[in-house]
């Protein structure tokens, strides 16, 4: 059993899958009750997601054994900061190394945009990715963004 982390668009339809399931998840999560498919649609609709492409961004999608698994996002900042940002490994295929292996392969994508650091904000609830986060080197920073979704924040030099 592999995983093969890549490049690709985010709106092909495996991307477009997993984003859909990464917002139903967190929107699910928060609200305590499971998202409708309208409301996974309205959270999409004007979600920045076309930044995450080149010359501004980067989207990577993971496969475990050729099957799209998980997803993660870097956003250019500014010349020197990225934002990560919707990192997410569905739950069949979480504990195989996928998540570290999306952070990696984001990393690599910052370095070849010339950035110095990524940084990410999170939830309290979402206590899985501050502890993937933390193994990988991220460390809690002060808050640089005051969105309602926003109560952790780290970032990473490169």
């Amino acid at each position: 059993m592999t995983w093969n982390v890549t490049p690709e668009r985010y709106d092909t339809s495996e991307a477009t899958a997993l984003r859909r399931d990464y917002y139903d998840e967190v929107a699910s999560r928060y609200w305590g009750r499971p998202a409708t498919a309208r409301e996974i649609d309205e959270g999409l609709t004007g979600d920045g997601v076309e930044r995450l492409a080149p010359p501004t961004g980067e989207f990577v999608v993971g496969r475990y054994d050729g099957a799209a698994a998980a997803c993660a996002g870097l956003r250019v900042r500014n010349p020197d900061t990225a934002e990560l940002t919707r990192v997410y490994v569905r739950p069949a295929f979480r504990g195989t190394g996928g998540g570290g292996l999306l952070l990696a392969a984001i990393e690599t994508a910052a370095r070849g945009f010339g950035v110095k650091r990524i940084r990410l904000d999170t939830r309290n609830d979402l206590v899985e990715a501050q502890a993937l986060y933390a193994r990988h080197g991220y460390a809690e920073v002060p808050a640089f963004s005051n969105g309602p979704y926003a109560e952790h924040w780290f970032a990473k030099s490169l």
